[in-house]
């Protein structure tokens, strides 16, 4: 019995991807959960795990191959070794497969195992414990669920999914159009030529560097958040003198190494701060759709991390509930994984709000452009020493801006600001992060 390996979707948004590598070899054996092959995605370069057994009977999309829409078949598998010979897939596969192609649904596969979806002949549904335990809570069917994980998995980003587009999907008016007979061409609806690229000719020496897929989708998307989202931006300057203060005595108390061991930087810091303010200012912990602003119950923190294709933002769950320690030893572990691409899909999709830190690079300040479907992202410059007024005295402290940017459709510029405020009183004054 032959079962074909799909390109799996490996998170929400994507619709094609790169094989980048082959772990196995044709005629090799493969157990379940076997990693047979690396997939380059929009965000990251990922393990595919086997959900059946048996021996890769044909690579039909050789390694390297680059835009393989989902589910495309990239492989198959057979029950026994003896089978590969005399199986249809043993034929010659075309060179080249359907690239670019609109994703289809996957077809029912004689996998026993099934994919994300369960069926009528009690075929078991792959998913996330997680994903299970949201999915009861919210009294939703997993068998009409499609699965983003590896092999179809269900994970929580694709239960929320569901969650959102249960409640924004409303039927669509029909509209009366005329027939070919009754629509008469006019000057206006005549189909005029399309005008020449006034782009001019690149004529000086250059280097082509090929887009990866992360670059095209960085592209389309934050350009999608300028156009669409409403931005507006609020800036603070935060004297962090205490708060360099406190890091530094936190950081002498901490072991020198093991378990309880921890280096807090002024990252994890202000991403504490985030975290309460964002507790106590559910409108900004929010998204907004059609229906209804969504207001989310957790405080799911997305830290932006700069690796060489681009860039991503691992996640820190639940941040107003973790100590400091916890969050520095978090975010170092997410951040090295990023960038050597071993990051699983629940652990950089979703996150309610967003913080980019460009202070080690020197930035003074700058804004940062809103991810959807967040309300806001945070950005963070570097800490210098400036003059400050005090006392009517002209003084010297460091001071850091931070710069929100914040999406006009969720929340407007007081409730932005009283957020911003919020941050900045509990880094001027850090033992409210010990609480």
């Amino acid at each position: 019995m032959a079962i074909n390996i799909l390109m799996p979707a490996l998170s929400p948004t994507m619709t094609e991807g790169k094989l980048a590598k082959w772990l196995k070899q044709e005629g090799d054996e493969i157990k379940s959960g076997d990693v047979i092959a690396e997939i380059e995605t929009d965000k990251a370069t990922m393990e595919v795990e086997a959900a059946d057994e048996g021996f890769l009977a044909k690579i039909v999309v050789p390694e390297g191959s680059e835009g393989i829409a989902v589910n495309t078949v990239i492989g198959v598998i057979t029950a026994e070794k003896a089978e590969i010979a005399d199986s249809p897939a043993a034929a010659p596969a075309a060179k080249t497969p359907a690239l670019k192609e609109e994703p289809k649904a996957a077809a029912p596969t004689t996998t026993p195992s099934g994919g994300g979806h369960g069926t009528a002949h009690g075929e078991r549904i792959v998913a996330s414990p997680l994903a299970r335990r949201i999915a009861k809570q919210n009294g939703l069917d997993l068998a009409t669920i499609k699965g983003s994980g590896p092999n179809g998995r269900i994970v929580r980003a694709d239960v929320e999914g569901a969650q959102t587009s249960a409640k924004a999907t409303q039927p669509i008016a029909s509209v009366s159009l005329p027939t070919p007979a009754q629509a008469k061409p006019t000057a206006s609806t005549r189909t005029a030529p399309a005008p020449a690229s006034t782009a001019p000719a690149i004529t000086a020496p250059h280097t082509k560097v090929p887009n990866s897929t992360m670059r095209k989708v960085i592209a389309k998307r934050l350009t999608e958040s300028k156009q669409e989202v409403p931005n507006f931006y609020v800036t603070a300057h935060v004297e962090i003198d205490k708060l360099l203060a406190l890091r530094t005595e936190l950081n002498n108390k901490s072991p020198k190494e093991g378990p309880g061991a921890f280096k807090l930087s002024v990252n994890d810091l202000v991403i504490k701060a985030c975290a309460i303010a964002l507790r106590r200012h559910p409108n900004v912990n929010a998204s907004w759709t059609e229906e209804a602003i969504i207001q989310y119950h957790d405080v799911d923190i997305s830290v932006a991390v700069s690796i060489p294709e681009g860039l991503i933002t691992p996640i820190i769950r639940k941040a107003d509930q973790l100590g400091l320690a916890a969050i520095s030893n978090n975010m170092k572990d997410l951040a090295g994984r990023a960038k050597t691409g071993k990051l699983k899909p629940e652990e950089f999709q979703g996150g309610t709000f967003s913080i980019s830190n460009l202070g080690m690079y020197g930035t003074a300040e700058f804004t940062a452009i809103i991810n959807p479907p967040q309300a806001g992202i945070l950005a963070i410059g570097a800490g210098t020493k400036r003059p400050v007024v005090k006392d009517d005295e002209i003084k010297i402290a460091t001071v850091m801006s931070i710069t929100m940017s914040a999406d006009h459709r969720v929340m407007d510029g007081a409730g932005a600001a009283e957020f911003v405020q919020t941050v900045k009183g509990l880094l001027e004054e850090p033992l409210g992060l010990l609480l």
